[in-house]
C-alpha cells in the first residue's frame, strides 16, 4: 500500500505541531519552578568591621625566665613575677567577602569572609618595687566560614550557626610580649584554626542587607605554657561585634 506524499507532509506538520505544543507546556511548567529558584537564591558581597576583644577568663601571675629559662631573681633575691591581666577596651577590625543564600523564608546562608581582629591585654611588671604596666596590642587576620540557619519574616532575619576560622597571620607584638615567660616556642601558638559560632539579625532593603551579629569562640584562639610547669596557663578566647553592609549582586 503506498504512501501519499501530502500525507507525510501532513503528519510531519503535526508532529511539529504537537513538538511545539510540548514545548510551551513544558516551558509554562517550568516558569514557577524557575522564579522559585531565582527567589530562593542570592549571591553577593558584604563588608564590614568587627568590635573585637580576647579573654582569658582570670588573671595571670607568672614568673619572669631569664634567657637559659630558669627564675629571674630580683636584687633581694626573690623571683620577679609579673601579673597578666585582660583589657576592657574593644579594638576595632575590619570584614569583607562574599555570601550565598539558599531558602526564602527559611534558608542556610554559608560565608567566606577575610577579616581582621585586635585586641590588647596588660602586663603589669615589677622591679624592685616599682610597678609598670605595658599594654600590648595584639591583632589577627583569618579567613573566616559562617555556615548560618536563618528565618526569615518580611525585610527582617535572624541567623545562628558555627564559624571555622583559618589565621593566615598575625602581628608580633603577642610573641614579642610572652617570649620572657615561656621555655618554648611560641610559633605555634596562633597557627591552628579554631572555630566558634555567630548569632544575631538583619534587615533587607532591595539590594541591600545590614547585619549585626555576636561572635564567639568555642576553641581557644591561643594558648601557650608559661614557666617552667609545662602546663597551658594563658589561653585567650574571641568575643566579638560585626556589623556589615551586603549587597545582592543576583
Amino acid at each position: 500500500m503506498g504512501v501519499s506524499v501530502s500525507s507525510i507532509v501532513n503528519s510531519s506538520n503535526y508532529t511539529t505541531y504537537l513538538m511545539k505544543k510540548t514545548l510551551l507546556f513544558v516551558a509554562v511548567a517550568l516558569l514557577p519552578a524557575v522564579s522559585f529558584a531565582q527567589d530562593s537564591f542570592q549571591f553577593g558581597i558584604k563588608g564590614g568591621v568587627n568590635l573585637s576583644k580576647f579573654t582569658f577568663g582570670s588573671d595571670i601571675v607568672t614568673t619572669r625566665l631569664n634567657a637559659n629559662g630558669s627564675p629571674a631573681l630580683n636584687v633581694n633575691g626573690q623571683q620577679i613575677r609579673d601579673n597578666l591581666r585582660e583589657s576592657l577596651n574593644t579594638r576595632t577590625g575590619s570584614a569583607f567577602g562574599v555570601y550565598a543564600r539558599f531558602g526564602r523564608n527559611l534558608y542556610i546562608q554559608p560565608e567566606v569572609l577575610y577579616s581582621t581582629k585586635a585586641s590588647s591585654f596588660d602586663i603589669i611588671r615589677t622591679d624592685n618595687g616599682s610597678t609598670t604596666t605595658q599594654t600590648v596590642n595584639i591583632s589577627t587576620t583569618s579567613f573566616d566560614v559562617p555556615v548560618l540557619l536563618g528565618l526569615k519574616g518580611g525585610p527582617l532575619r535572624v541567623v545562628a550557626g558555627p564559624v571555622f576560622s583559618f589565621r593566615t597571620g598575625d602581628n608580633q607584638r603577642f610573641g614579642e610580649a610572652l617570649r620572657q615567660y615561656t621555655t618554648g616556642t611560641l610559633n605555634d601558638a596562633w597557627s591552628k584554626a579554631y572555630y566558634g559560632y555567630q548569632i544575631g539579625g538583619g534587615i533587607d532593603l532591595g539590594r541591600l542587607g545590614i547585619d549585626v551579629r555576636r561572635e564567639g569562640s568555642i576553641s581557644d584562639i591561643a594558648a601557650v605554657n608559661l614557666g617552667e610547669t609545662g602546663q597551658a596557663q594563658f589561653s585567650q578566647k574571641l568575643k566579638s561585634w560585626q556589623v556589615t553592609l551586603a549587597y545582592k549582586i543576583f
